[in-house]
């Protein structure tokens, strides 16, 4: 997860702004007076579950990062940088361009010049025949060995140390991607050994780290990098360089939990299979998996399927703001051996999922006799937690009907219950590491848009209407902006703060078709006007809503109404000029 990111999560937008103005609630939302123009009723409005502000007074609006800058009339780099010290989150500093970058892709030079080591020993050494014969039992062609880069580690202390060696890289350029050991007071040796090799690659096909399973009866079975400035395995997906297409067009993306799962679903068509390097998923991971697709769902074996769906269901469901499912194996069966076994069970499996909320009724309740006194405080017990951390007042509604129609009690009575238990929520997260966190909004419409700018400069001249307000992002607006003065890459780069360098880097190497690009182009800019509009246009009839219920004055009123036209009017246009557009594809 990227600094900008970790400071949106860790940031609640309406106590920032409330430290400036004086808020009230009205509905979901908090109003206040515009500290941007002088007024004498509130039309400024803070809206929590979007995290983002806007006032129908002088039409201002945008995330916390464009309030703060606006208010102290500060770039997004001290913005960025105030924030982040509120949060507690450390962000790059400023330095002299390219040093940071050329200190990182060291150790990406480093790490692929192992992978190819590694992978050159499985495929021609005497020593890597007895790693292909296992290959060859797990059924892998040579495609996906070549994929997949897998390798083979001698059986040898020195071996990758002495290849590297003599390719001009040194013991501390080893030591910091994590390819050697350093014993206290002895010589560096190789960390892996006589092992099968998996290169553990980014979103961009950039080689992280590895993974390696041991050959023979040695413990530990498989063994990663240590933790390096490019490898951490918490925010690490295995296979996500090879299944973010598939990802993107499916719209889904599974998570099981090892290599050969991942490695046997893709090479049997599966390519939308990722994992989570064999621990329970992280937010970090989800957070990576957002930017993608909002549908997941993991495919985990009955007892971890469990604990998972006990321990953290919740907070994956309000990191991505959406459902995430369950696919529950057969006892004692993986992923691989599910797919290897018949591919049609595999795939009647994943469209079997259920919501994981709906699968931790089940499990809580299993073994409960709900109909005694005992049995129905033990359901509700193990379930109330549960649905109160629910952030989404629907789903939160939803599950606790549920609960009340299957312990066959009043909803009220559990809505006392939970009013209850709620307190001692509270004062555990209070005190239990880390901050609490919040979800952020991912913009993949934006991102394409910008990839489509940023990898086709001949796009400038075309004008399609698009403005920096149609960016709901601030770091996706900052590069909107930038690229508004120069469409060359090295020019925006040099204009953005170091924290938004990643973010433009993964917008500059997406993959994308070549074909039709103004039409694209012209198509993406409207749908970020329409949505930008019809954003617009949901808030102001909620505001008109709360206003007409609160005795709102005459002139507020006719203003809000008169808001409401304009917004139709722009609404019409649009719809217009996509007609035109459709008629010209």
């Amino acid at each position: 997860m990227g600094a900008i990111d970790e400071v949106k999560q860790r940031i609640d937008i309406v106590e920032v702004i409330g430290q400036d103005i004086t808020l009230t609630k009205a509905g979901r939302t908090f109003k206040g007076l515009c500290p941007f123009h002088t007024e004498k009723n509130p039309s400024f409005y803070v809206y929590p579950e979007q995290q983002s502000w806007h006032c129908f007074g002088c039409n201002n609006g945008g995330d916390v990062f464009s309030f703060i800058m606006k208010k102290q009339n500060i770039d997004f780099g001290e913005a960025l940088r105030q924030l982040a010290q509120k949060a507690g989150v450390v962000i790059p500093t400023k330095f002299e361009p390219g040093m940071e970058s050329e200190e990182k892709q060291k150790l990406y030079q480093i790490n692929q010049a192992a992978a190819q080591y590694f992978h050159n020993l499985l495929l021609n050494s005497p020593a890597g025949k007895k790693a292909l014969g296992y290959i060859a039992k797990r059924g892998f062609t040579e495609q996906t060995i070549k994929d997949f880069q897998l390798g083979y580690s001698l059986d040898s202390w020195e071996g990758l140390k002495k290849y590297l060696l003599e390719r001009e890289y040194t013991e501390k350029d080893m030591l910091d991607a994590g390819l050697i050991i350093e014993p206290e007071g002895k010589k560096t040796h190789d960390r892996f050994r006589n092992k099968l090799m998996f290169p553990i690659m980014d979103i961009r096909g950039r080689v992280t780290g590895f993974g390696g399973r041991a050959l023979d009866d040695s413990l530990p079975k498989y063994t990663n990098s240590p933790q390096t400035p490019l490898f951490d395995k918490s925010g690490t997906i295995y296979g996500i360089n090879l299944a973010k297409e598939a990802v993107r067009e499916q719209e889904q993306a599974i998570i099981v939990e090892g290599y050969m799962d991942v490695i046997t679903a893709h090479q049997n068509g599966f390519k939308n299979v990722v994992a989570s390097m064999g621990t329970a998923i992280t937010e970090r991971q989800v957070n990576i998996l957002k930017r993608l697709t909002r549908n997941l769902a993991l495919a985990l074996d009955a007892d971890a399927a469990g604990e998972e769906a006990m321990l953290r269901t919740v907070g994956y469901e309000n990191t991505l703001d959406a459902e995430i499912k369950v696919t529950i194996l057969p006892e004692g069966k993986d992923p691989d051996d599910v797919i290897k076994k018949d591919i049609k069970v595999w795939q009647e499996l994943v469209a079997a999922a259920v919501p994981i909320v709906d699968y931790t009724f089940d499990m809580a309740t299993a073994g409960l006799d709900l109909t005694s006194a005992k049995g129905k405080a033990s359901a509700r017990d193990r379930l109330l937690p549960v649905i109160g951390e629910i952030r989404d007042n629907v789903r939160r509604a939803h599950y606790m009907q549920k609960l009340a129609n299957l312990l066959n009690v009043s909803e009220r009575d559990l809505e006392a219950d939970l009013a209850r238990i709620r307190p001692k929520q509270v004062r555990r997260q209070a005190i239990a590491p880390p901050a609490p966190v919040r979800s952020t909004v991912s913009s993949p419409k934006e991102e394409y848009c910008l990839a489509l700018l940023l990898q086709h400069p001949e796009l400038k001249s075309r004008d399609e209407g698009l403005l920096p307000e149609h960016f709901q992002n601030s770091e996706n607006k900052e590069i909107f902006i930038a690229w508004q003065h120069s469409a060359k890459i090295e020019n925006v780069r040099k204009k953005l703060e170091p924290a938004i360098h990643e973010h433009l880097d993964s917008l500059a190497t997406r993959n994308l078709l070549s074909n039709n690009l103004e039409q694209k182009y012209a198509q993406c800019a409207l749908d970020l006007r329409e949505k930008s509009l019809r954003n617009l246009k949901n808030k102001q009839e909620a505001v008109l809503a709360l206003e007409a219920q609160s005795g709102g004055t005459t002139a507020e009123l006719a203003k809000l109404k008169e808001l409401g036209i304009e917004v139709n009017i722009q609404l019409a246009e649009l719809v217009k000029s996509r007609r035109r557009l459709e008629q010209r594809g």
